[in-house]
């Protein structure tokens, strides 16, 4: 289960991503993700989860980066960056059946794959503020 659910955080960043810059149509964007990928049929419910609760409550994520990333404004981190905070903060805060440890070493391992080179830590750095401060975990949908 493990490896699927990292292959489908991967996917749904993939799609996140392409909508952040391109503004194509989530719901084919994510369709035609799912196609090429190919996921058993628990991998896709998770991918499906995760890109519909980040862009539901992609205002209130936004929002969360500001307070804990201050120093770079949500439309100057790069688009990677910035999507893989997301969904992490997601499953942080919204996702009760993921524990927070593992919500950031899951972010931290997107980031080596999809990031910069300074990508990983400042997305350890980032989750490890949110999950040092108890009152921003508290936050409900």
């Amino acid at each position: 289960m493990t490896k699927v659910r990292r292959k489908a955080r991967a996917v749904a960043l993939q799609t996140l991503y392409e909508v952040d810059t391109a503004h194509h149509d989530w719901n084919a964007v994510l369709v035609r993700h799912l196609e090429e990928h190919r996921l058993p049929p628990q991998g896709s419910d998770f991918v499906r989860h995760l890109v519909c609760g980040v862009l539901e409550h992609r205002g209130k994520l936004d929002a969360i980066i500001s307070e804990i990333a201050p120093q770079w404004p949500c439309d100057q981190m790069a688009v990677i960056d910035r999507n893989i905070l997301r969904m992490a903060i997601y499953e942080m805060l919204l996702d009760p059946e993921v524990p927070v440890k593992v919500a950031i070493n899951e972010a931290v391992e997107l980031a080596k794959t999809f990031g910069s080179e300074s990508s990983r830590r400042f997305i350890n750095g980032a989750l490890g503020t949110l999950a040092t401060r108890r009152n921003l975990l508290e936050v409900k949908p």
